[in-house]
C-alpha cells in the first residue's frame, strides 16, 4: 500500500546544497549600499582634508630637505636634513633667541590668562547679571588684532594711559616696547589681557558643572573657603583647566600678528618668534627650505608641550 502522505523529494540531500536565505542576501547588500553612501557623504571632507591638509603637509616636508627660493618647483634642490642642522649649528638664532623667546611668551601668556581667568570666573559666579559681566570680558576676543595691537601699542607709549597712570603714582615713564627687557613682557600682557574672554567662558561653564553637595558637605564640615577652593573647586575644574592650558598655549607658540603689529619682532631680536622668523625667512629672504624645517621643528614642540600637559592633568587618572 502506497504512502500517500510521504513528501516528494526534492533532491536536497542528494546535492547536499544549501541555499543562502533571501533575508541575509537582502541585509548583505543592504549594507553595502549604505557604506558607499556613508563614503559619499564622506568625499567632501576627505577632498577638502587632502587638499587643504595633506597635500600642504607633505609639501612643506619636502621643501625642509630642500633649497627653493618660491615660485619656480623646477627649481627645487634637495639637500637632506641640511635645513634643520643649520638651525641648531653654532651661531645660529633660531635656538636662541627665537624659539627661547617663543617659549617664553607661550608660558607667560598661559600663567597670566589661566590666574586671570580663574579668578575672574570665580568672581563673575558669586555675582548677579553674570551674561552681562562674560560678555564684557569677551569684547577683546571679537575685536581685530591689529586694533588690539595699536590701542595698547600707544597705551605703552611715553604720552600714553600706562606711564601716564606711573607718573601719577610718582614713577617714572618706562620704555615698555623700546627696553629689550621689558618689551616682551608688556607684548605678553597684551596676549594674555586679549585671551581672557574665552578661557573665562570655559571656565565659568566648568564652575557651573560643579555640584552644589559639595560645597554644602564642606560647609558642614566646617571648611573655609581656601579649602574649598583647592580641595574641590579645582580637582574638579581640571578639564576646564586642562583645555584652557592647552589652548593658551597653542595660541601663545603660534603667535604671529600681534608681535608683527606691536614691535615687528624689536627691539633688536627681543620679540623675535617662530611665526615671525619663519615668514621672514620664507617672504623676505626667499628660503623656504629653511622656513619650512623651522616650521616642523615647531610642530615637535607643540605636539611635546601638549602631551606633557596632557600627561600633568591625567596623572591621577582623571579622564580630562
Amino acid at each position: 500500500m502506497v504512502n500517500t502522505l510521504a513528501p516528494e523529494p526534492t533532491g536536497r540531500a542528494e546535492h547536499g546544497a544549501r541555499p543562502v536565505a533571501p533575508a541575509v542576501a537582502v541585509r548583505d547588500r543592504r549594507g553595502r549600499r549604505q557604506t558607499v553612501v556613508a563614503y559619499l557623504f564622506l568625499a567632501p571632507v576627505l577632498l577638502f582634508f587632502t587638499v587643504f591638509l595633506a597635500l600642504p603637509l607633505g609639501f612643506a616636508l619636502l621643501l625642509s630637505m630642500s633649497r627653493w627660493t618660491g615660485f619656480d618647483l623646477g627649481g627645487i634642490e634637495p639637500v637632506g636634513p641640511r635645513n634643520f642642522t643649520a638651525l641648531f649649528a653654532a651661531g645660529s638664532t633660531f635656538l636662541a633667541p627665537v624659539l627661547t623667546n617663543t617659549l617664553l611668551f607661550a608660558l607667560g601668556t598661559v600663567v597670566l590668562a589661566l590666574a586671570g581667568s580663574l579668578l575672574v570666573a570665580t568672581c563673575i559666579d558669586r555675582l548677579r547679571f553674570q551674561g552681562v559681566w562674560r560678555t564684557l570680558y569677551f569684547l577683546p576676543m571679537v575685536t581685530t588684532v591689529v586694533a588690539v595691537g595699536n590701542v595698547w601699542k600707544y597705551m605703552y607709549e611715553p604720552g600714553g594711559l600706562v606711564n601716564g597712570v606711573l607718573n601719577a603714582l610718582g614713577a617714572g615713564s618706562v620704555a615698555f616696547l623700546a627696553d629689550p627687557a621689558t618689551a616682551l613682557p608688556s607684548v605678553v600682557v597684551v596676549q594674555a589681557w586679549a585671551s581672557l574672554g574665552s578661557a573665562i567662558l570655559v571656565l565659568t561653564a566648568g564652575l557651573k558643572a560643579v555640584p552644589g553637595t559639595y560645597y554644602e558637605a564642606a560647609a558642614l564640615d566646617g571648611a573655609g573657603p581656601v579649602t574649598v577652593f583647592l580641595k574641590i573647586t579645582l580637582p574638579l575644574l581640571r578639564p576646564s583647566l586642562l583645555f584652557v592650558c592647552v589652548t593658551q598655549f597653542l595660541t601663545g607658540l603660534q603667535s604671529f600678528a600681534l608681535i608683527t603689529v606691536m614691535t615687528r619682532g624689536g627691539p633688536g631680536d627681543a620679540t623675535d618668534v617662530a611665526a615671525l622668523e619663519m615668514y621672514r625667512q620664507a617672504f623676505s629672504y626667499g628660503d623656504w627650505g629653511t622656513a619650512s624645517a623651522a616650521a616642523f621643528v615647531l610642530f615637535l614642540v607643540v605636539l611635546a608641550v601638549t602631551l606633557a600637559q596632557l600627561w600633568f592633568f591625567g596623572r591621577k587618572g582623571e579622564d580630562a
